[in-house]
């Protein structure tokens, strides 16, 4: 099958829901006014609390949405083949997850930028709210987890990535000071300055790891899991406007003219994906996931369709600093959109490597059982139309720089050497392929660190929230003690199951705690809906809920069943095991609660307007 069908399609399809759908929902369901005060503006602290520029926040928040989630996830789920997943993310992000990111994202506007547990207390009630906040620090802890472990196995024991990415940190930092206090308002000139150094770090990076500064940085996966731990401390309490803004907002420049390049790219190259339409894993069995397409297919694209962890920005950083409401459409709707193209491309550059290449490099082959049972696979599921023997493997080692491509699990790896392909396709640009590699490498870690940064903001808020119940100074989200408390609990929390997990283990988790995440903010804005007197919309976050909530908690119930409770029984992974098990039965007990909640709810307003209406009528 040839790409450029797929892409053409994908593109004309997201941009027509845009069009239309998105200009619907604005209008008829929530009927954004730019005469409604904006939080920004009324709560304005200049830390927090701060109008921004439209095009920067969209950078900001399509920045800090789009982590692994469209990356790695149509990367891992290409071993079902091409087709699921493709239609997963567009369908998905067109129907759901755009739905799902503006919905949050104005009602927490209107709501002087509470978080979606705050919004579940006053729209649901207090026992969702209290359930759907602690549901949510354990989930925000699990995403960021499992998004950070993909940045700790693409860098490790590669000092050319740990460069360009610490690169980026205090470049952005320049920038925060250029744009807001040395050139104020010159977004310009810090657009130009962050780009122009971008692509030096890219250079320089190659010329670091040829020197004697490379072991310097060459770090281990657990260095790296701790530098990550510094870093979100660091971004999480310092000003928004210093580190995380220009960080992501540089970040976005990236993400997307990354993504246009490689649109461009497989236009001009049009590649044939090797991978079938379907595979025989969507039976089951695959060394990837070992589960069947459905449910499977549906958590592992997360981010890229629909995304829970997308409320908590939603209703977290981004409703802080919005200008005025209809900037909400394009910002909300507009960059879930942006991020379901970002999994389509990563899910044609995966298919584009030929199936051996592939599972050579997402089998773990470390110690001599493994690499024993990768042999069995090749030999078992072979066939005409499915060769799993490598076929270029060993010249995309050479050619990338790479020491060891194979059994490099996690999907970074994959997706770096499929965009490295693309981009060595394109006329003029061939010969490059380690520098494409490297970059892509780097465009993967930004792609997830500004996930990391923004995610740890919005987790101390949710701390600061729930403990404020105990300690009302904790609710501040500028009183500098209880930022370093809380972010300092949230990012130990994620960096100690990094420090104990691998991508087969977080990544099913993560997926199942985002996905009834999603849930879970579907119900409220559903209830929102329903509050507003609009019942006759709420088919447009039902649908969507319908599907993610019994999908989500039949994958939650085979994945304790099948992997985590599995775990209890081998000795070196019972604890693993265990808290796995009680986490995930945890989530979705609580998932299940709010929504009984919110169906009671729904009934109990659908009766209330009833009565209304008949008590008018007997007084007419």
């Amino acid at each position: 099958m040839n790409a450029l069908p797929i892409i053409v399609v994908a593109l004309c399809v997201i941009a027509i829901a845009y069009r239309y759908y998105s200009a619907f929902i604005a209008a008829k369901v929530l009927a954004l006014d730019d005469s409604r005060p904006m939080p920004s503006q009324t709560m304005y602290d200049g830390h927090n609390y701060y109008p921004t520029n439209k095009w920067v926040l969209f950078g900001h928040h399509f920045a800090a949405i789009s982590g692994a989630g469209p990356l790695i996830g149509p990367v891992l789920a290409a071993q079902f083949g091409f087709l699921p997943g493709l239609l997963w993310l567009v369908i998905g992000v067109c129907l759901g997850g755009a739905v799902h990111d503006f919905m949050i994202l104005v009602a927490s506007i209107r709501r002087k930028g509470k978080s979606l547990a705050e919004i579940a207390r006053t729209e649901i009630s207090g026992l969702s709210g209290f359930v759907a906040g602690v549901a949510i620090l354990f989930i925000v802890v699990i995403a960021l987890a499992g998004l950070g472990l993909v940045v700790v196995n693409a860098l490790a024991e590669s000092p050319w990535g740990t460069f360009t990415v610490g690169f980026t940190i205090p470049l952005a930092l320049f920038m925060g000071l250029y744009m807001y206090k040395f050139r104020k308002g010159r977004i310009a000139e810090a657009t130009i300055i962050g780009v122009i150094g971008m692509l030096f770090a890219v250079y320089i990076g190659g010329r670091v790891a040829d020197s004697s500064w490379a072991t310097a940085f060459t770090m281990s996966p657990h260095k790296i899991t701790i530098v990550m731990a510094a870093y979100g401390f660091i971004a999480s309490v310092l000003p928004v406007w210093l580190l995380l803004c220009p960080r992501d907002y540089l970040s976005s420049y990236l993400k997307i003219g990354t993504v246009a390049i490689l649109i461009i790219g497989v236009i001009l190259v049009h590649p044939n994906l090797q991978m079938p339409a379907t595979t025989p894993f969507i039976s089951g069995g695959g060394p990837v996931i070992p589960g069947k397409v459905y449910p499977f297919v549906f958590i592992t694209i997360a981010c890229g369709a629909i995304s829970g962890f997308h409320s908590l920005i939603s209703s977290g950083t981004t409703p802080k600093m919005i200008a005025k409401e209809t900037d909400a459409r394009m910002i909300g709707y507009g960059s879930m959109l942006m991020e379901g193209v970002v999994g389509v491309v990563a899910l044609i550059a995966a298919t584009s490597l030929f199936p051996g290449d592939y599972f050579a490099i997402n089998t773990a082959q470390t110690t001599d059982a493994q690499k024993a049972k990768y042999v069995r696979m090749v030999q078992a599921e072979s066939g005409p139309d499915f060769n799993l023997q490598p076929q270029e493997i060993d010249r995309l080692q050479a050619e990338s720089g790479e020491k060891n491509l194979r059994g490099r699990t996690g999907g970074a790896v994959t997706l770096a050497l499929g965009i490295a392909k693309i981009f060595d396709g394109i006329p003029g640009l061939r010969g490059l392929m380690k520098y494409w590699y490297h970059f892509a490498i780097m465009f993967e870690a930004l792609f997830i660190l500004t996930t990391i940064d923004t995610g740890t903001r919005v987790a101390r808020f949710l701390l600061g929230e729930f403990g404020g119940r105990f300690y009302r100074k904790l609710e501040e989200p500028n009183w500098l003690p209880g930022s370093i408390v809380t972010s300092a609990v949230v990012v130990f929390a994620w960096a100690a199951f990094i420090w104990n997990g691998s991508i087969s283990t977080i990544w099913p988790m993560f997926g199942i705690a985002n996905q009834l995440l999603a849930a879970v903010a579907l119900c409220v804005a559903t209830t929102i809906i329903f509050n507003m007197g609009k019942a006759r919309y709420s088919w447009v976050t039902l649908v969507p809920l319908s599907f993610v909530a019994t999908t989500t908690l039949v994958a939650g119930y085979q994945s304790i069943r099948d992997i985590f409770w599995p775990q209890t029984f081998d000795p070196a992974t019972t604890t693993q095991g265990y808290i796995n098990t009680s986490l995930t039965v945890l989530i979705m007990t609580a998932a299940v609660i709010v929504l009984i909640d919110s169906v009671r709810r729904w009934i109990g307003g659908r009766r209330r307007s009833e009565l209304t209406a008949e008590a008018a009528l007997a007084e007419v």
